[in-house]
């Protein structure tokens, strides 16, 4: 269990993806560049098999927006996607409604 005031410190938000690209060195990640609301960041993502680069520009996503960088095969991933796994694969979390880019999940 964490405590409240830990879960507090997590900066999730809305993104809307604005690139996606294959993965160089990796037949299952996509590197998607998004925009927070403020900046555009680039994350790396295992949804390779479930989603298109089609589906997936000019959607909205949720993100973990403070996550410390990390290096996935060669590519900086500065955040991460948070999708619900299923037998079908990975699910993407989106907002039911329309909200704007950078909108606080609370």
């Amino acid at each position: 269990m964490i405590k409240f005031e830990d879960f507090k410190e997590i900066d999730i938000r809305v993104a809307e993806i604005l690139d996606v690209r294959d993965h160089p060195d990796a037949d299952r990640l996509y590197v998607l560049t998004i925009h927070n609301g403020e900046t555009e960041k680039q994350i790396v993502a295992g949804i390779r098999s479930a989603y298109s680069r089609d589906e997936l520009v000019g959607r909205k996503i949720i993100v973990i927006d403070n996550l410390e960088p990390a290096v996935i095969r060669g590519e900086t991933s500065d955040g991460m996607l948070l999708a619900a796994g299923s037998d079908n694969g990975p699910v993407l979390l989106t907002p039911e409604k329309e909200v704007p880019a950078g909108s606080k999940v609370r």
